[in-house]
This record gives C-alpha cells, sequence and structure tokens, in this order.
C-alpha cells in the first residue's frame, strides 16, 4: 500500500475491520451451521429448509441412453442432450445456451413455462432436423430448476420461494413440473419429465459418476448451495414413511437461507441494505453475503459511501452515477479488477474507466483493489464454513467436493481462499501434504447431473421401486397400480 494517503488507509482499516473473518468467527459459524442444517431435518424444521430429493443413491457407473436436460438458471437457460456412454464417466454432450430475459424473471407464470418450452422446441428442431418432433417421445426429461423446492417426489416439487431475484406471482406454493408440462403440450413437444433436480443436487452426482470420492457438490455462482447424501435415520421430518434406517436420500440444503435469524453472521450495513431492499427481505441471509449475484452490489455500495458519507479525498468531483445504479455490476468486476498483477493496477484502472466511468488514480485503485479482494475472500471463507459443517456433521475425514459456479471456475483466488479457511476451521496440521477434504472442480450437475438422475429414475421404476416417484401426476412415467410391470 505504498503511496496511499492516510485517509485512505483509514478507510482500508475500516474495510477489513468489517470484511475479515478470522479463524475463531468461522469455527463459530461452521458450529451454528452444522446445528441448523441438524434442525432442518428435524420436525420442527428450521432456517434451511434441507429438503429431501429422492435422488436415493449414486450412480453405478452402468447408467447409459440418451437424455435431454434443462437447466434454468438466474442468468441463462441452457438446453442439453446428454448420452450416456459406457464407460464410467463417459458421456457425450450437445447444448444450446440462451439468455433469460428479464420480462420473463417478473412477468407471469405462462410467460416463463411457455419460454422454456419454446427453447426446448427450437433446440430439438435444431438437432433432430430429420426427425419429427412426435419420433423424440422416447426422450426423457431431467429438469434442473435451481429454486428452494419442497419435493415428495423426484418427479415433483413446489416451488417454496424465488431467489436469484426471480420474482413471479402464481408459482410460489405451487407444483412447478405441472406447469412446464403443459406449456410443452401447448408447444407440441412430447417429452415427458423424468426428475425435478436442483443443480446443487445434480452436481453431486455428476461428479460421483466421473469421481467416486465426491460426497457433497457445491455451487457458488449467482447463488450458492450445497447438496450431500443422509440416511432416513437422520431425517426426522421422514419418520412417518418407515424407510429403511439406511435408506439413502439426497439432501438439498438451501444453504443460502442459512442464519435468518441474524445470530452468527457479522453482517456489514451494506450486507443490511442489499437485504432491506431485495424482493424477499430476511431471506437468503447467507447467499446475498457469498453469491455472485450480491458481490458486485456489496462493492457499489461500499464505493458510494465513500464518495458520499466518509470523510475522504475519493473520487472527488467526478460523476459517479454509473456506481449509483443497483446491481449494474456482478462479480466479475471485482474478479476483473483482482486479476491485475501490476503494482500500480493500471490495467484495473482502464477497466475501472470502462466499467464503472470512474478516472481513479493509484492510490484510488489500491483501495479498489483491496475492497474487491476483502469481499471475495469473505465470499470464499464462508463458503467453507458450510462447507466444514457438512463434513463434520457427517463424520467426513476423507472426500472430495465438487463445486461449480462461476465464482470457483472463474473468480481468481477463490479456490485458493477456500481450502485455506477449510484447512484453519478443519484444523489439519501444517505437516499434512495433501489437505484429506479438497474441493474440486465438478462435472456439469445441471446437465449431466439431469440426465444421470432421469436415468436412475427410470432404472428405479423398471425395476418396480416407486419410492419417491409420483404414480397418480398427470402424464406421469409410470402406469397406475395394476398395469405395467410392477
Amino acid at each position: 500500500m505504498a503511496n496511499v494517503p492516510t485517509d485512505l488507509m483509514d478507510q482500508i482499516r475500516r474495510f477489513e475491520e468489517m470484511f475479515t473473518l478470522e479463524i475463531p468467527k468461522c469455527k463459530e459459524i461452521t458450529e451454528r451451521f452444522e446445528s441448523e442444517l441438524t434442525k432442518g431435518l428435524s420436525k420442527e424444521g428450521g432456517t434451511i429448509p434441507m429438503n429431501p430429493t429422492w435422488v436415493v443413491g449414486y450412480p453405478t457407473g452402468d447408467e447409459q441412453g440418451t437424455y435431454l436436460a434443462i437447466d434454468m438458471g438466474g442468468t441463462n437457460l441452457r438446453v442439453c442432450e446428454v448420452e450416456l456412454g459406457q464407460e464410467r464417466g463417459s458421456f457425450d454432450i450437445t447444448q444450446s445456451k440462451y439468455l433469460l430475459p428479464e420480462e420473463v424473471k417478473t412477468g407471469s407464470a405462462e410467460q416463463l413455462f411457455d419460454f422454456l418450452a419454446d427453447c426446448v422446441k427450437q433446440f430439438l428442431v435444431s438437432n433432430h432436423e430429420d426427425q419429427d418432433l412426435e419420433e423424440l417421445s422416447d426422450l426423457h426429461l431431467g429438469f434442473t430448476f435451481s429454486y428452494p423446492c419442497e419435493q415428495h417426489a423426484i418427479d415433483h416439487g413446489i416451488l417454496q420461494r424465488w431467489t436469484k431475484g426471480f420474482d413471479i406471482a402464481g408459482v410460489e406454493g405451487q407444483d412447478v413440473v405441472p406447469m412446464f408440462e403443459e406449456a410443452l403440450e401447448r408447444k407440441g413437444v412430447p417429452i415427458k419429465i423424468a426428475a425435478l433436480i436442483n443443480d446443487t443436487t445434480g452436481t453431486l452426482i455428476a461428479s460421483a459418476y466421473t469421481d467416486p470420492r465426491t460426497r457433497i457438490g457445491c455451487i457458488f455462482g449467482t447463488g450458492c448451495n450445497a447438496a450431500y447424501m443422509e440416511e432416513a435415520q437422520y431425517i426426522p421430518k421422514l419418520e412417518h414413511m418407515n424407510l429403511p434406517p439406511d435408506f439413502p436420500i439426497a439432501i438439498n440444503c438451501e444453504w443460502g437461507a442459512f442464519d435468518g435469524e441474524h445470530k452468527v453472521l457479522p453482517r456489514t450495513p451494506y450486507d443490511i441494505i442489499i437485504d432491506k431492499e431485495s424482493p424477499r427481505p430476511g431471506q437468503q441471509t447467507f447467499e446475498k453475503m457469498v453469491a455472485g449475484l450480491y458481490l458486485g452490489e456489496i462493492f457499489r455500495l461500499a464505493l458510494v459511501d465513500l464518495v458520499k458519507n466518509q470523510p475522504v479525498k475519493f473520487l472527488e468531483g467526478q460523476d459517479i452515477s454509473a456506481l449509483e445504479k443497483p446491481y449494474e455490476f456482478d462479480s466479475s468486476v471485482l474478479s476483473e479488477i483482482e486479476s491485475d498483477p501490476n503494482e500500480n493496477l493500471w490495467e484495473a484502472g482502464e477497466y475501472m474507466k470502462k466499467k464503472l466511468k470512474i478516472n481513479a488514480n493509484e492510490a484510488e485503485r489500491k483501495l479498489i483493489r483491496r475492497l474487491a479482494e476483502l469481499i471475495g475472500t469473505r465470499a470464499a471463507r464462508l463458503a467453507a464454513c458450510g462447507v466444514a459443517a457438512i463434513c463434520n456433521k457427517k463424520g467426513y475425514k476423507s472426500c472430495h467436493v465438487g463445486a461449480d459456479g462461476s465464482l470457483f471456475n472463474k473468480y481468481p483466488g477463490f479456490p485458493e481462499r477456500n481450502a485455506q479457511a477449510l484447512r484453519e476451521i478443519l484444523d489439519w496440521p501444517s505437516s499434512v501434504k495433501e489437505d484429506p477434504i479438497q474441493v474440486v472442480t465438478a462435472e456439469d450437475g445441471s446437465g449431466v447431473g439431469a440426465a444421470l438422475i432421469a436415468a436412475l429414475t427410470l432404472k428405479r421404476i423398471r425395476k418396480g421401486i416407486h419410492q419417491g416417484v409420483s404414480v397418480s401426476r398427470k402424464n406421469s412415467l409410470i402406469p397406475p397400480v395394476g398395469e405395467g410391470n410392477h
């Protein structure tokens, strides 16, 4: 921080105090996290939903066939056709990506699902030019719907609440599968939905398909979440089903909801503003401090606060109107600023001119860079608290954690900061040559994972195992009791 004036250094120290998570605080958060994971599985429930997904086991490696997968994320819609190969971990994938229009995110339910169905139809027409759509009715679809859902069956899901900036009336509290199927029918697409999954569950299964050491799947991207396999004996809220004690069920934690009571997470004034001004105040507290959707907004609010409210000479006399537009920047802005290797941060300065519309001197650039680093590091360390909590709960001493999402894959230093926090929280000695628990790049959970879960579901149906698969929903894959092969 050479050549940084005292007043700016004071602000840097203020930010460091706000955003730095020391080891004792990380351990306190992890302990609270573990107790909330357990509470979410109880009959009373808790802040973290801990939703059973009815994905009931890892892939064996002999799954085969061709499946469709559709991934409805926070920014894009992706349609995939996945052919599972004969060797474990092998697959071919064809895919197309479609930008989710902003008006769809806040429009009507019919508008949303018609858009999804249109994209599926366009994909099938483009990739099966020599076939009529009716000839594709044997294709089964894994629908990746990465929003909190209560699932009583693998092909059924009631939306609990919108996240990631979506706010569509008439969907919360409703089963999203019939809505999508009706749209497919309206568009003349004869495809059956085999499974409704969360991208985190898909990440768990896809990673386990290629790497049997995988025990947890995580998403660190626009949103953040985790999934892991739990035994029925540790899920009191499913006691009424009289499942075998060792019956495995993948749990979609929906851990973005952690600490909704604001007991342990050290929120800054900027975190509080984001929560108050969000479509769902008081919800998704953890996600609003970790997920890529919010990191740029935390950064923006801090910079505006510096200019307008702090006793400091910062961007004096400059037009900061670009900085005053909410959600104008995402985590890629912090990533770009952190990526500049130059001592004077010249490249970052040019980027700031282009993206932030500001002309920062060297000292100001160093403050801005440090702020980005602090926000990104806090996100990585908080993410490690969640991973450590699951490992502690399950007694995992050695495993792989499959992680996907733009933060993990593209943000410089995120994996390393996350790994360092895990070492500190779990008290591994410095003499350990290789971390016993490693967070590694995941396979494509929303594509390959969705296809695998569709394949696993069909395999269970063919064996006559209907536990966790609906038998009464319209267009269900399973014939009514008394028909077909049971």
